[in-house]
């Protein structure tokens, strides 16, 4: 029998359960629910783009090879399409008879035009005249000529029309702009916010479109378009511009899903999914507005805190020292933090103090996604401009910040850096930064290397780990790193940091089959790891023959996770968690015991074919005792969680984790929190008390 897989794309459809399931609990804040349903509204977004759209991709090319699990594209698009309905359902269930009616009490009221006061109505209507109506364009839609191409994920109201004089009715569509945002605020009274859903303003005033004409029905609508389109290294001469087509490309490609309200009108439905080419298994008929993720607008309000969770600010860590240099700091000893408990702030530190200090002559650094204002940018433009050397890799293959990130590397070429676009046929995903500093007549490197990008939004939302430090051997990997990447030479000859894709998957399989090893020979063996999915056949596989060996496999889980649980043959000895809290887990830890000589890792890879075998990638060891010891207990510590965790099912779902009546309840995320406060308070407190020396005036 060959081994057992999970579904890749069933299991990230129960991760996103999950999701849901923290939207649904009412003893969490109000605007807190709403948040995580926004949050399953955009990852179904993604989700459709890119896993349903490739599955079509292969299904209309022919292809019926079976996945892993066992599911060729058709049967795995008919097991999602059921899946996905049942989901959706569940999201405007909770959306209609839970968070509206909840909402409304709260005073965060949605309504509709005819629900209007006096006062109101002529607010809205002026809003709709000044800043909405002249940046709107209808498209006709006439039968003898091809249909209008409307964008993706957009809003679009469409209309019929009556000609009075002729009694001919039309039909015509009206797109919506992103940038307008969902909502129209109509607020008089303080501590209520009333406001209308755009396309509902948009429908209300669609005569001023349509002169002459009588607008008789109307409904909103929205489109998924695939993008999984490849970019086409070998034929692109220049990978910039390729990227700007492939963004085209993407906006009207074919459609993968039809966002259909239930009570659009039959000719309207009949319209509408011709002009989009959606046939009956595109369609998804919604019990309410489209476009869910724009909830988070809503989640985000001001004034309403009071319908959130009281905030958890990233505490300066005992490690950095106030007012020291982050060289002086880094230069006494390595440096870990955990974010966002603690802050991002001394990464932006070390980079703003390079930008400005005399000494440090160059930056090397990659960039996957950063923030929309990005101090990160910002200090190399600085240094640049300073007359540092500044490189920096863009990976302009990051899916949905490609043209961000198009923008970026123009800003920075502009300021004098030096730009590289990535690795042919490969993702850098690395997060690595170098800086070289010019120290007592010699070069010295400081190297930051984590789990996340530079990107201090993000920062303060998703659990990451940082390591800084100057020691030699990691800077000497550091320059080989960056000169593999800009000189497309081969990963290779690396003395501390592990790359993929050229090192990467052989030393995970061969750390698992050494646990496994030591397993068969009576000796402990054990493998902790935490990651956002696990998909790669060859480390399931390895992982499935060291529980049988008798290894105790934990793993942490967020996301994807091919491996199935709980079979006796394969997978006795292994435990599959996942954490979905306030903060998204995204930190890559592993741990194997190695015969009581721990080795123990951070990495940006996931556990994934995509990962390890098809991205640039870097797994860093970590050597310091104590800082092992710290990250252990970390790990270890997502297993106690018995109040945010669940445990993954040999099905494939998976069931919140239950505290027994003696237990006490033990939140990760919150331990996490307060033990970085504690240790901040404490190393303020010892501030305090340090006696600095008396210096007279002279």
């Amino acid at each position: 029998m060959p081994a057992p897989f999970l579904n890749r794309e069933i299991s990230w459809l129960e991760f996103n359960q999950r999701v849901l399931n923290e939207a649904l609990r009412d003893d969490l804040p109000l605007l807190e629910r709403l948040k995580f349903l926004a949050i399953t509204a955009t990852n179904l977004d993604e989700f459709f783009q890119v896993r349903v759209g490739g599955l079509m991709a292969m299904r209309r090319s022919g292809l019926k090879t079976a996945d892993a699990s066992g599911l060729s594209p058709t049967r795995n698009l008919t097991a999602l399409r059921h899946r996905m309905l049942q989901m959706m359902a569940d999201q405007y269930a909770l959306l209609n008879d839970t968070m509206v009616p909840a909402l409304m009490k709260a005073g965060i009221q949605t309504l509709a035009p005819n629900d209007l006061s006096v006062d109101q109505a002529v607010q809205a209507t002026s809003t709709f005249e000044d800043l909405i109506y002249p940046l709107l364009t209808p498209l006709a839609v006439e039968p003898a000529e091809s249909p209008p191409v409307v964008p993706a994920l957009q809003i679009i109201v469409a209309c019929r029309l009556l000609d009075p004089e002729s009694q001919v009715t039309r039909h015509a569509l009206i797109p919506i702009p992103e940038t307008l945002g969902r909502r129209v605020p109509v607020t008089k009274e303080a501590s209520v916010h009333s406001f209308l859903l755009i396309e509902d303003l948009v429908a209300f005033h669609a005569t001023r479109f349509f002169p002459g004409e009588n607008v008789t029905a109307t409904t909103a609508f929205r489109v998924t378009r695939n993008s999984d389109i490849a970019v086409q290294e070998d034929d692109a001469i220049d990978l910039a511009d390729e990227m700007e087509d492939v963004l085209t490309a993407r906006r009207f490609a074919e459609t993968v899903r039809l966002e259909l309200r239930t009570d659009a009108p039959a000719d309207l439905a009949r319209m509408i999914q011709k002009v989009t080419a959606a046939g009956p298994l595109e369609l998804y008929p919604l019990d309410g507005p489209p476009g869910l993720a724009s909830l988070m607008e809503l989640a985000l309000l001001a004034d309403f805190d009071h319908l959130r969770h009281a905030d958890w600010p990233g505490q300066n860590a005992p490690a950095i020292a106030s007012g020291t240099s982050m060289f002086e700091t880094i230069a006494a000893g390595d440096v870990l933090l955990f974010h966002p408990y603690e802050s991002f702030e001394p990464v932006l530190r070390l980079l703003e103090e390079s930008a400005s200090d005399p000494d440090v002559v160059a930056i090397k650094q990659v960039l996957y996604r950063t923030a929309r204002k990005s101090r990160v940018i910002d200090a190399l433009i600085t240094a640049a401009e300073n007359g540092k050397h500044v490189t920096v890799l863009i990976e302009l293959k990051a899916r949905f910040d490609e043209a961000r990130n198009l923008d970026r590397a123009d800003e920075l070429q502009r300021a004098g850096a030096q730009i590289v676009y990535g690795v042919k046929g490969l993702k850098t995903h690395a997060k690595i930064c170098m800086i070289i500093r010019r120290e007592s007549g010699h070069l010295r490197r400081y190297v930051h290397l984590g789990t996340g990008n530079y990107n201090e939004t993000t920062s303060r939302l998703y659990t990451d780990l940082s390591y800084l430090t100057c020691k030699p051997e990691y800077g000497n990997d550091a320059s080989l790193f960056f000169n593999a990447v800009s000189g497309r030479s081969k990963l290779l000859r690396f003395h501390r940091l592990i790359p993929a894709p050229t090192a990467m998957k052989t030393t995970l399989l061969d750390l698992i089959t050494g646990e496994a090893e030591r397993a068969k020979q009576g000796l402990p063996a054990r493998i902790l790891a935490k990651m956002n999915a696990l998909q790669d056949p060859d480390i399931i596989k390895a992982l499935y023959k060291a529980s049988k060996a008798g290894v105790e496999i934990k793993l942490n889980v967020r996301g994807i996770c091919c491996l199935k649980p709980g079979d006796p043959k394969y997978s006795k000895n292994i435990e599959v968690v996942s954490i979905i809290d306030r903060f998204l887990e995204h930190a890559r830890l592993f741990y194997f015991h190695q015969g009581g000589d721990a080795e123990v890792y951070l990495s940006s890879a996931d556990w994934m074919t995509r990962n390890l075998e098809k991205r640039v990638e870097l797994m860093i060891p970590i050597e310091e005792a104590a800082m092992k010891r710290r990250l252990v207990r970390l790990l270890e510590s997502f297993f106690q969680d018995n109040t945010q965790a669940s445990r993954l099912l040999p099905d494939g779902s998976s069931k919140r984790i239950e505290r027994t009546k003696r237990q006490k309840a033990f939140r990760a995320q919150e331990y996490f929190y307060q033990q970085a406060r504690k240790a901040a308070k404490a190393h303020e407190h010892e501030r305090a008390m340090t006696f600095e020396p008396h210096v007279p005036a002279v």
